[in-house]
């Protein structure tokens, strides 16, 4: 049965990808066994580099617990300022007048062309010089100036395209029945574009939460990954216990997000196909005569 995209395989094409496949498998259960008896040589499997976790709350309460915290503060702080600024260079790069879209469009090329680490260290120099912020807060005020300033172009570009996505005649009927670009923006292109862009805006979030481990690993800010560390080496270097539930930790916090953002963008799509009141005959027949009594 052939398809308009590809032709149905025939006998030696699935013979082949059947191969294909069991050797993709076997590979993957051959360096899979290489990983866990390298580990379990080096000790790292032992239910004493695990036990803490389970029969403890001290390292919950004394690194894991203030790291994410930091992690959640520093992602929270990033995405609260990141979001508006983003969506208003978007919009400023799709404006009439050249002294608004042009310095929008040279704000935006600039810092998202620049790494996000490079950004961070940036900040930590500018807060060192120029303000008075005390030493202990200047990774925290960093990492959340390179990942507002990085992110907030990025979701710029993401509003931008989302908007210009939609069909011309979105704009065109709005200008048409007297609104105005403001109004036609607020009203009736921003709402639509909302929900096309809501993937890309939630990939977005998830990266802010990740680059906080950035701060970390160069800033000396105390988050989650950086606690890891800590108390790995407070442990007797239980590298692989530590940073596994470090993982499994920061894969929770992207999946409920990204959890959140699909049933959103569900609620939204259904609320767009609701919108139209339903009139029943009764109605319709009860309208039909009031008008025919004003005439």
């Amino acid at each position: 049965m052939s398809s308009i995209l590809y032709d149905a395989q025939g006998p030696r094409a699935k013979r082949r990808n059947i191969l294909f496949t069991v050797v993709f498998f076997a590979a993957f259960a051959a360096v899979l066994w290489w990983v866990i008896s390298t580990l379990s040589d080096k000790g790292q499997l032992e239910w004493a580099k695990w036990e803490m976790f389970f029969t403890s709350s001290e390292p919950w309460s004394t690194y894991i617990w203030p790291g994410l915290q930091n992690t959640l503060k520093a992602a929270a702080l990033s995405v609260v300022i990141a979001l508006p600024l983003g969506a208003v260079l978007g919009i400023a790069r799709l404006s009439d007048h050249s002294w608004v879209r042009v310095p929008a469009a040279i704000v935006v090329e600039f810092f998202r062309s620049i790494p996000v680490l490079v950004l961070m260290i940036f900040g930590l120099a500018l807060f060192s010089e120029y303000s008075n912020v005390s030493s202990d807060d200047r990774p925290l005020y960093a990492v959340v100036t390179g990942l507002v300033l990085y992110n907030a172009s990025v979701l710029a570009e993401i509003v931008r395209s989302g908007i210009l996505a939609l069909p011309r005649g979105q704009a065109e009927g709005a200008m048409a029945i007297g609104l105005r670009k403001g109004q036609t923006m607020r009203l009736i292109l921003l709402p639509q574009a909302v929900t096309a862009m809501l993937p890309a805006i939630v990939s977005q979030l998830v990266v802010i939460v990740k680059d906080t481990a950035l701060g970390g690993a160069v800033l000396t800010f105390g988050e989650t990954l950086a606690a890891a560390n800590t108390m790995s080496a407070y442990y007797g270097a239980n590298t692989i216990a530590s940073f596994t539930v470090v993982a499994v930790i920061f894969i929770a916090i992207n999946f409920a997000l990204t959890s959140f953002a699909s049933w959103l963008e569900r609620r939204l799509r259904r609320a767009k196909k609701s919108t139209g009141a339903v009139l029943r005959a009764d109605d319709v027949e009860t309208a039909d005569a009031g008008s025919v009594g004003k005439v």
